[in-house]
């Protein structure tokens, strides 16, 4: 009888291990699947008197191929992977933005400055005012249309960013439940090894879209932390994330991730905090990507719209008046902040931010940090600039910086406790509300405003190079011209002529003459080349005394087109290559996450195959196995038929 209580022990042991093998074949291909192998152990042998005699074999318990740190690993990787994959996506779409070819931004804007070559050439022509004024159109529809997309990318990523977090609380939930599932099973002195495989499924799931740390209680359980130290799983319980403003700057479209207490709290966990994940990496993007891209959007729609603006005030029209606005611009706008009594329907009681020079503008949000002194900072968030602004008790904060004008209230700053601040966008919302305000081609005003006359007489060889407005105010009035008057010794001096006593006013004190430099007076200047002769004389004045001919003046059409090679962006871009910086400033940034996304990738696929190296199937050692396992059941079998013959041996020999 020993002997068959042997031949089932091995039976029944190796019957186990088939089955656990082919348990493993059939789940090579399911996810998280670890690989189970069976561990067996000697019964206890029986003293005969003459040493103890083998009882057989039994299993001692199915173990699972796993490690703990790999899989931790692993899942930090895949978290760190997902965040960068998911921001590279977005910024490869918004790149679509700032791309190049015929249909581009930066196409637009070159189509309308050449358009102004026809009308320097026919400046009375209405279909060359016309196409002037078409190509104008075109260019604010392309700078809304391009707003608009970066704004449907902005929805869609808080559409994006809600579903992941009812997904990661769902699957959150799913843990809590397996948790107690799986304590009450360890509580039978085994683990229940799929149990096991499926919650980790669950948690490399959660890493997908929000990074975890995880905790190992004593009964099976596993706790999982998100922003380093906040519960999302805690034994059979599970937290709720949600996605929201930011509680500093309500209403900027800022985005954090909550999680909410059981008490009922919310604790704000901003996108450093979250660590990796999707979450994360949509977080990055929408509170520091989205915002590049548009406030370099903004700002071209701003500095053009000025400059063009400025320009059209210096000419004058078809019916000789001087321009006006050719577009609309947003030029100012509010700060938002968390300070107590904080309202932005509020001009007393809100800051606001207005541009007052746009060559001067840096692409950027700015923040205005009180440290609890009689001192602010405000703090250039693009590269982390500081500029210290006096508060004044009665005023406030009244500085301009970067070619805008920072105002805060009195009330606010003494409002204002240590920590707070107040964030700007001056550009978010410039592209999408620029218009046309011009719309008849005669109110385009490309005659100069400005007229001048070299004397016929002169005996040097001056002739005149350029001749433009540059002040409204201080443009000849009509039937007052400025007479320039040169020396011998290379100087120059000017008088103002007054029509109502018919005289020439005193001459100005003398200043040096140099060829081809421009000499500015009062609200123009002129740019003159060649050697003067004494005495020899320039006439400036007001191009209405020319009556009508002042319309066959192109001079102001001249300076819309010298606004190309002008440098209104960072202190050295041009007008016409400002759409190539910031495609340039984009594709850098897209290029870089690119390569971020590459080599965190490279290093969960890294982890992963270690992981499953440990943990995955191999079908050739588990085919290996099963015949193993299969020539042990047959000799197995063997010895319970060799037992049954003694046996009955045994029976045959009684019977007798």
């Amino acid at each position: 009888m020993s002997l068959m209580n042997v031949g089932v022990s091995a039976l029944i042991a190796n019957q186990q291990a088939l089955t656990t093998t082919g348990h493993n074949i059939a789940n090579v291909n399911s996810a998280a699947y670890s690989r189970q192998t069976i561990a067996t152990k000697a019964l206890v042998g029986q003293n005969m008197g003459t040493g103890y005699v083998g009882k057989g074999v039994q299993v001692a318990t199915v173990m699972r191929n796993y490690n703990e740190l790999l899989g931790r690993q692993s899942n930090a990787a895949s978290a760190a992977s997902a965040a960068d994959a998911i921001r590279y996506q977005s910024l490869m779409q918004m790149q679509d933005v700032y791309s190049g070819g015929d249909a581009s931004l930066g196409a637009a804007i070159n189509s309308m400055m050449n358009a102004f070559a026809d009308v320097e050439a026919a400046p009375t022509d209405g279909t060359a005012r016309n196409v002037v004024l078409t190509r104008m159109s075109e260019l604010t529809a392309r700078f809304r249309a391009a707003s608009a997309t970066l704004k449907e990318q902005d929805y869609s990523t808080q559409q994006q960013l809600g579903n992941n977090v009812t997904l990661v609380n769902n699957l959150a939930g799913q843990v809590a439940a397996l948790n107690t599932q799986i304590s009450r099973a360890v509580a039978s002195g085994h683990q229940p090894n799929d149990l096991l495989d499926a919650r980790e499924q669950l948690i490399r799931e959660i890493n997908q879209y929000v990074q975890t740390s995880q905790v190992d209680a004593d009964n099976g359980g596993i706790n999982l932390f998100v922003g380093g130290s906040q519960p999302l799983v805690l034994g059979s319980s599970a937290g709720q994330l949600s996605v929201a403003e930011t509680t500093e700057y309500p209403g900027s479209g800022k985005l954090s991730l909550y999680f909410s207490q059981p008490n009922g709290e919310q604790v704000e966990l901003t996108a450093n905090m979250v660590g990796g994940g999707e979450i994360a990496g949509l977080l990055k993007f929408n509170n520091d990507d989205l915002v590049v891209g548009r406030n370099l959007l903004g700002r071209q729609a701003l500095a053009i719209g000025s400059e063009l603006n400025q320009q059209n005030k210096l000419g004058l029209t078809l019916s000789g008046n001087y321009g006006t606005d050719l577009f609309k611009l947003t030029t100012q706008t509010q700060g938002w902040s968390n300070i107590t009594g904080y309202d932005v329907s509020n001009p007393a009681t809100s800051a606001t931010a207005t541009v007052t020079d746009t060559r001067s503008l840096v692409a950027s949000d700015y923040k205005i940090l009180f440290d609890g002194s009689s001192n602010a900072q405000l703090i250039r968030i693009s590269d982390g600039k500081t500029t210290n602004l006096p508060i004044d008790p009665v005023n406030g904060i009244d500085a301009q910086v970067d070619g805008l004008q920072f105002s805060v209230p009195a009330t606010v700053t003494a409002s204002a406790t240590q920590g707070q601040s107040i964030l700007f966008q001056p550009f978010s919302a410039a592209a999408d509300e620029i218009q046309p305000l011009v719309h008849n081609p005669n109110d385009l005003a490309v005659s100069s405003a400005v007229t001048a006359k070299i004397t016929q007489g002169n005996q040097g060889t001056l002739q005149m190079s350029n001749l433009r407005a540059t002040d409204l105010a201080g443009i000849p009035a009509q039937d007052a011209p400025v007479r320039i008057t040169f020396d011998g010794a290379g100087n120059y001096s000017y008088q103002t002529y007054d029509p109502a006593t018919s005289s020439w006013s005193a001459p100005s004190a003398a200043a040096p003459y140099t060829s081809g430099q421009a000499i500015q007076i009062n609200g123009w200047n002129i740019t003159l080349t060649g050697t003067p002769a004494n005495g020899d004389t320039v006439d400036v004045g007001n191009a209405l005394d020319l009556g009508d001919g002042y319309k066959l003046n192109a001079g102001n059409a001249s300076a819309f087109l010298a606004l190309r090679d002008a440098t209104i962006f960072d202190g050295g871009t041009t007008l016409s290559d400002g759409f190539s910086s910031a495609m340039a400033v984009i594709g850098t940034r897209t290029q870089s996450a690119k390569y971020a996304a590459q080599l965190s990738q490279t290093v969960a696929n890294n982890l992963n195959a270690d992981r499953t190296a440990v943990s995955g199937v191999n079908l050739d050692e588990e085919a290996a196995r099963l015949l193993q396992y299969q020539q042990a059941y047959q000799a197995s079998a063997k010895i319970i038929q060799t037992a049954q013959s003694l046996f009955d041996s045994v029976l045959n020999a009684v019977s007798r």
